[in-house]
C-alpha cells in the first residue's frame, strides 16, 4: 500500500439488532479528543477483542485501542444468529486434507473453550450452551450437500447421528425437512449478550471506544486514524472489521460484504411450545447456503435467517414477509405469534473460503472474511494475528484454512455474483 489516504462511508443498518433490543441500553465511552496509542484495533467484533487481548497478553505495558463505529451489539457481531461452532466448518473430504482439518478443528476448540471460560468470569448471562446443531436438506441438492458434509464428519472422526424426516419432527417440531445431521460440537448464545461478556473481560490497558467510526487511515510515519473528528496516532493497526476493511484500504477488497436477514419472534406460548418436539432449544443450519438458518431460544422464542443481498441491505419491509413465508412453510402447525424485531446484517465472503488474513503493510494487519464462522473462527483469527504482529509465532492460519482468492473489479465482480446467485437459486429452490 503506498502512502495514499483513503476514505470510508461510516456504514448503517435500517433497523436495530433484535438480539440487542432485549437487552438493557447501553452507553459506551466514545472517542472525545486527540490521541496516540501504541496499537489500535478497527473493529470490535470477536475478531477485534481477541487481537486485543492476546496482543495485552504479550505486551500488558503497551496501550491499546479498539474503536468501533457502533454501540457495542449493533454491529455484525451483536446480529448472527448465535451459533459457536467447534469445528473448522471446512467441508473437505478430501482424504489428504483430513489431517489438516483435525489440526485446524483442534485450533478452533481451543478458541472456544477461551470463549466459554471468559463469560464464566464476565458474569453476564448470554445463555450460553453447548447444545450442538441440525443440519437439515429438503430436496436433492440439499441432500448432496449434506452427504458431502458427512463425508467430512466421518474422515475427520468427529461424532453426529443420522436423522429422517420423522426424527427430526421429534426433536424440533417440523417435518420440512427430508433428512438432518445432529452434531454436538456447537454453542449457542445470545450474540449481542456474548459480545458485551468479551468486552467486560478485556485487559485494563485496553480500552473499547464505541460510536467512534474511522473514516480516514494514512501512513504518517506511523499510522493516523480520523475517527469522529479527531486524530488517534499509533505505529500498528490492525483491521478487524471484516467486508469494511475494504473502505479504508482498497488491498482488502477481497472481502464481500453479504446481507443476510433475520427475524426473532415473540415468546410462543405453552401450547405451541408443546408441538416443537423434545428439544427446549435448538439450532438448525441449513444443508444448502439458500436455506434458512432457525433457531429455538432459551426464552422460547424461533429465529429464521434467510436470503442474501449483494453489499447492500435490501428494504425490511420486503425482508419481513420473506421471513415470515419462510417460517411458516416450516411449522404449519404452529400459530406464530407476531416478530418482535427483523434486521439484517454482513458477513464477510471471500472466493475459496479463506480469510484475507496477514499483513498488508508496515505496521497495518488484516484479519477478515470468516464466511458465515465468525464467532470462534474470527477468535481465532483474531487471536493468531495479534501473535504474529507481535512478534510471536501463531498457528499457520492460511496453510490450515486456505487464503483468500483474487477478486476482479466491479462490475465484473457483481455481474458474476449475480449469475451465480440465480444459477444456485434455481438449483436449490426446495432448500428456500
Amino acid at each position: 500500500m503506498t502512502a495514499s489516504a483513503y476514505r470510508a462511508v461510516p456504514g448503517s443498518y435500517r433497523t436495530p439488532s433484535g438480539w440487542n433490543a432485549l437487552l438493557p441500553e447501553r452507553t459506551g465511552r466514545r472517542l472525545d479528543g486527540d490521541v496516540t496509542c501504541d496499537l489500535v484495533v478497527v473493529g470490535a467484533g470477536y475478531t477485534g477483542l481477541a487481537a486485543a487481548r492476546r496482543w495485552s497478553a504479550r505486551r500488558p505495558n503497551d496501550r491499546i485501542l479498539v474503536l468501533d463505529a457502533l454501540t457495542l451489539g449493533e454491529g455484525n457481531p451483536g446480529r448472527n444468529s448465535g451459533f459457536l461452532l467447534e469445528v473448522a466448518l471446512a467441508e473437505d473430504a478430501d482424504p489428504s486434507a483430513i489431517a489438516r482439518m483435525r489440526t485446524a478443528n483442534a485450533l478452533v476448540r481451543g478458541a472456544m473453550s477461551e470463549i466459554a471460560a471468559l463469560v464464566e468470569s464476565s458474569r453476564i448471562d448470554c445463555a450460553l450452551a453447548r447444545r450442538g446443531t441440525y443440519r437439515a436438506a429438503v430436496g436433492p441438492v440439499g441432500l448432496a450437500a449434506l452427504a458431502r458434509y458427512r463425508r467430512f464428519l466421518d474422515g475427520a472422526r468427529l461424532p453426529y447421528a443420522v436423522l429422517d424426516r420423522e426424527a427430526l419432527a421429534a426433536r424440533i417440531g417440523t417435518r420440512f425437512y427430508q433428512e438432518g445431521l445432529y452434531s454436538p460440537d456447537c454453542y449457542l448464545a445470545q450474540p449481542a449478550a456474548l459480545i458485551r461478556a468479551l468486552a467486560a473481560t478485556l485487559p485494563p490497558n485496553v480500552s473499547l471506544l464505541e460510536q467512534t467510526c474511522v473514516t480516514r487511515l494514512v501512513r504518517d510515519g506511523g499510522w493516523r486514524l480520523t475517527a469522529g473528528g479527531h486524530q488517534v496516532r499509533a505505529p500498528h493497526v490492525i483491521l478487524a472489521n471484516n467486508a469494511f476493511a475494504k473502505l479504508l484500504v482498497p488491498s482488502a477488497s477481497r472481502v464481500v460484504a453479504m446481507y443476510t436477514y433475520a427475524a426473532l419472534t415473540e415468546p410462543l406460548d405453552d401450547r405451541n411450545l408443546a408441538r416443537l418436539g423434545s428439544d427446549e432449544q435448538w439450532g438448525l443450519l441449513p444443508a444448502h447456503r439458500l436455506g434458512s438458518t432457525l433457531r429455538l431460544t432459551a426464552d422460547g422464542r424461533l429465529l429464521v435467517r434467510s436470503s442474501h443481498g449483494y453489499e447492500r441491505e435490501a428494504p425490511p419491509q420486503r425482508i419481513e414477509a420473506e421471513l415470515r413465508d419462510n417460517l411458516g412453510r416450516r411449522f404449519p402447525i404452529l400459530d406464530l405469534p407476531p416478530f418482535a424485531s427483523t434486521w439484517g446484517g454482513a458477513t464477510g465472503y471471500t472466493l475459496g473460503g479463506g480469510p484475507l488474513w496477514g499483513q498488508l503493510a508496515e505496521g497495518l494487519w488484516v484479519s477478515a472474511g470468516c464466511n458465515g464462522g465468525g464467532v470462534v473462527k474470527g477468535t481465532l483469527f483474531g487471536a493468531a494475528l495479534a501473535e504474529l504482529a507481535s512478534g510471536g509465532e501463531p498457528a499457520d492460519v492460511l496453510g490450515l484454512f486456505g487464503a483468500a482468492r483474487w477478486l476482479p473489479p466491479e462490475p465484473f465482480r457483481r455481474l458474476g455474483y449475480l449469475v451465480a446467485e440465480r444459477w444456485q437459486s434455481r438449483q436449490g429452490a426446495a432448500e428456500r
